[in-house]
């Protein structure tokens, strides 16, 4: 698959036009998926401004805000890397909170942040109303293959070296799942968008 070099700069504006360009009536919805070292947080950051001066309204979702309670997510210990592949993320809450009200027909209402799990414990935050064509960034990491209903998804795509020298030591127990990640769901094929993300200043889209 032919793969093409690209700024960050021109990265966010391809993303942007892509998004934007989507029906002006309906929700737009968007996982940035990619290994906390890709820092997929810091992509969907980017691109709110340039989707607001394109006319969308933009809600900003982290996947991280929709963990399960430490009580179900640390069953099996904290550094279990199935159960961080299998168990942490509360995939029903994202949906139901989330992706479901931007769906056509959906009440456009949003929680867009549900569970801190710093202190383990409900956010209590009201739901938010985005407008009909409004667009919601999500980003997270292990996204894929879970039947996330979205538009739009784009993959951070890190080599196993660069992704193993970019997680802390203290998280590297994370490492097989991200390894099984690759085998089990194959982002890289899987994503709408796939931007090789070894080198920050030299990215890379495939396609």
């Amino acid at each position: 698959m032919r793969v093409r070099a690209i700024s960050r700069e021109a990265l966010v504006a391809e993303l942007a036009e892509r998004i934007s360009g989507r029906p002006p009536g309906s929700w737009v919805r968007v996982l940035v998926d990619g290994a906390p070292a890709a820092r997929p947080g810091e992509l969907a950051d980017e691109l709110v401004t340039p989707l607001r001066v394109r006319g969308r309204a933009v809600l900003r979702v982290s996947a991280g805000d929709f963990l399960r309670p430490a009580s179900l997510r640390l069953e099996h210990g904290r550094t279990d890397p199935d159960a961080f592949y299998d168990d942490w993320l509360d995939t029903g809450a994202l949906v139901r909170e989330v992706l479901e009200p931007l769906a056509p027909g959906g009440s456009g209402r949003v929680l867009a942040r549900l569970w801190d799990s710093r202190v383990d414990r409900a956010y209590r935050e009201p739901y938010q109303e985005l407008p009909r064509g409004g667009v919601v960034l999500v980003d997270g990491t292990l996204l894929l293959g879970r039947g996330l209903p979205v538009e739009v998804s784009v993959h951070l795509w890190l080599s196993e070296g660069a992704l193993a020298r970019g997680t802390p030591e203290d998280e590297r127990w994370r490492l097989p799942a991200y390894r099984r990640y690759e085998r089990e769901v194959d982002p890289g094929s899987t994503a709408d968008v796939v931007v090789r993300a070894d080198h920050p200043s030299r990215l890379a889209v495939k396609g």
